[in-house]
């Protein structure tokens, strides 16, 4: 079986990492379809639930869970130059996924997600954390924040971009991994960025109905020109 999975709606994509009941549960009441990334089938069936279809180079499920899915919900993928996380978002077809059990335990896999996220910006994906969300901000972006709440913008790449209802906006920064980031910022207001270059935007967990509204969006209007204050972004 190699067919992408075609689903209208969300995808819950759970991976071998810290994930707690509360997590899957989470994204599953937006997310009702679970898709297993390789041995995040083990920590979906640990939970007491079945993953719809597991995808991978099968190196890390077990052969108790592959008995359990059947080889009608196995999509292998063989080649080794890309992380299970990569091989099941690429056969994924859906409105948005919801990514758990991919942050926690090893800072390096938490890091080659995010990668592959800055890299493959469809189906939006946001990724659950212990404390966070975070996302690739498309182009555009429109989010009806509450005042005061965090906002962090991290750069992927080389990135710039316009803001709105931004305590401290982001006009005329040119960000960078290795340069300026826009860590700890904070909503004014409802939030509308314009960005170029790959951003993530990360967020507080209860803003996860926001984002999902947001990303899901026909379009987000382009904010006008700033007053291009000073970030409070380290370097």
């Amino acid at each position: 079986m190699s067919a992408p999975l075609q689903v209208q709606g969300g995808v819950t994509l759970i991976g071998g990492g810290a994930v707690t009941p509360e997590d899957l549960a989470l994204a599953l009441a937006s997310a009702p379809v679970l898709v297993a990334a390789d041995g995040g089938a083990d920590a979906a069936i640990a939970l007491g639930h079945v993953p719809d279809l597991a995808i991978g180079d099968f190196d890390s499920i077990s052969e108790a869970a592959r008995a359990e899915l059947g080889p009608g919900r196995l999509i292998h993928v063989a080649e080794q130059d890309s992380t299970d996380f990569a091989k099941a978002l690429r056969h994924i077809r859906a409105d948005f996924v919801i990514a758990v059990g991919f942050s926690g335990r090893r800072l390096d896999h938490t890091l080659a997600v995010l990668n592959v996220m800055a890299r493959h910006p469809t189906p939006p994906c946001v990724m659950l954390a212990a404390e966070d969300i975070v996302f690739l901000s498309p182009p555009t972006l429109a989010l009806p924040l509450p005042p005061g709440t965090r906002v962090s913008l991290f750069p992927m790449g080389p990135a710039s971009g316009r803001s709105e209802g931004l305590r401290w906006p982001i006009d005329g920064i040119r960000f960078a991994p290795e340069g300026r980031i826009g860590t700890s910022n904070e909503a004014t207001g409802p939030v509308r960025l314009a960005l170029e270059g790959p951003m993530m935007v990360m967020l507080p967990r209860d803003c996860l109905q926001i984002v999902l509204a947001a990303l899901t969006a026909p379009t987000s209007s382009v904010p006008r020109s700033g007053a291009g204050h000073p970030s409070s972004s380290a370097s």
